[in-house]
């Protein structure tokens, strides 16, 4: 019995250990506290965005008359590491993404900054980042004139599951650090991008992004989308 409860006891010790190591969890696994929905007043109020078989869920299948409708915390970050998990469709096309140090403008109806591409149509973009803010709105990550990629400019080596491939679920990382973003997909290394001069430069500035602000999920305008997302953990360094 003895033995037992020290084997129990030391799997509740490594569990917590990994926690702490992965940093605070944005996602209760229940509700979206602590996340408020971004959109133009006629996006509101349409559901897009709820808690399905304890993940967060996208699904505007069969409701592609929407703008941009983005899923936003509460807080501010800056420099950090965030990890979570992604699983696709494959009967739903549509594009995601993880919007990093990002601001919404409610007068303009839009979302200010860098964003971690998630494109289950064609994973070779996933990992890379585009930059929405206003007066960029291109590929920085690699660097392309606009939202166009091919698979010869994405990753030539890349893996992702959609569901019912394996768990069916997908790793993604994002690491800030100043005007440095890094980012891996399923444990291969994506982007190493050196935003000095960009990040930092006076549109950035303008729109008091690139630096710090906020983290959020995307749903593209117009998409016929069902994706969802768990395990979202972020470890805060400034």
């Amino acid at each position: 019995m003895r033995t037992l409860q020290l084997a129990v006891l030391f799997a509740l010790v490594g569990a917590a250990g990994q926690a702490a190591d992965r940093g605070v969890s944005l996602f209760d696994g229940k509700t979206l506290q602590g996340w408020h929905v971004a959109a133009k007043p006629a996006d509101r109020d349409k559901s897009f965005w709820s808690v399905k078989d304890g993940s967060i869920t996208c699904d505007s299948r069969g409701r592609r008359d929407h703008d941009y409708v983005w899923l936003m915390t509460g807080k501010e970050y800056a420099d950090f590491d965030l990890a979570l998990k992604v699983r696709s469709f494959r009967e739903s096309g549509g594009n995601s993404g993880v919007q990093v140090r990002s601001r919404y403008d409610e007068a303009a109806g839009w979302l200010d900054g860098p964003q971690i591409d998630v494109h289950p149509p064609g994973p070779f973009r996933t990992g890379w980042i585009y930059d929405e803010t206003r007066g960029v709105r291109h590929w920085i990550s690699p660097s392309l004139p606009g939202s166009a990629m091919e698979p010869a400019q994405g990753s030539q080596e890349w893996k992702w599951k959609h569901s019912g491939e394996g768990d069916g679920w997908n790793d993604l990382r994002i690491a800030c650090r100043g005007t440095n973003i890094k980012t891996w997909l399923n444990g291969l290394a994506v982007a190493d991008f050196n935003g000095a001069g960009l990040l930092d430069d006076e549109t950035h500035r303008k729109h008091n992004v690139g630096l710090k602000g906020f983290i959020a999920l995307q749903l593209h305008i117009k998409d016929d989308l069902y994706i969802q997302y768990k395990d979202i953990f972020i470890r805060v360094l400034r």
